[in-house]
């Protein structure tokens, strides 16, 4: 049974040139639907721009309040996913299929969502990003286990540095 994400809770959404086009359609959708969506850059497709800049933006704002998600894309999605799983707090996925994107949800409570602006085509996004948005986490034992697990993990880690 599918729980559809809270409308009125934030989805941020950022991406460097490789994946701009993408998420300004995926942004018109999502406001369509009637989805609470901001947009933290970039403004414009800027070949000389650095994916770090939004995929920080985003995930400080989602790390912030709990809730939210957040939409990335670059043109892999990798780097702009490696960036966001740097803040304490994110479970950031790539979304290269529907399967990755449930599961994501399901099995891992992702908040941040990555997409790969040079591989999807916009029909492939937008029903990777409604699968995503739906599917609730499933609570079972071993993926509670896991996260806390996780938690863990960047609590020891960022205390050491």
């Amino acid at each position: 049974m599918m729980a559809e994400q809270n409308k009125e809770l934030p989805i941020y959404l950022g991406a460097d040139h490789a994946g701009w086009e993408l998420k300004k359609a995926i942004q018109a959708m999502l406001e369509k639907e009637g989805y609470a969506v901001q947009d933290l850059g970039n403004e414009r497709p800027d070949p000389n721009d650095d994916y770090p800049d939004f995929g920080y933006a985003v995930a400080k704002r989602v790390a912030s309040e709990p809730g939210a998600r957040g939409i990335l894309l670059c043109g892999n999605a990798q780097g702009i996913c490696i960036v966001a799983n740097k803040v304490r707090g994110i479970r950031a996925g790539t979304g290269y299929s529907a399967y990755a994107a449930e599961t994501m949800r399901k099995d891992d409570d992702t908040n941040i969502l990555c997409l790969p602006g040079r591989v999807l085509s916009l029909d492939e996004a937008k029903q990777i990003v409604h699968l995503w948005l739906e599917t609730p986490f499933s609570g079972e034992e071993r993926h509670v286990r896991r996260l806390a697990k996780i938690r863990e993990i960047e609590k020891s880690e960022y205390t050491s540095i």
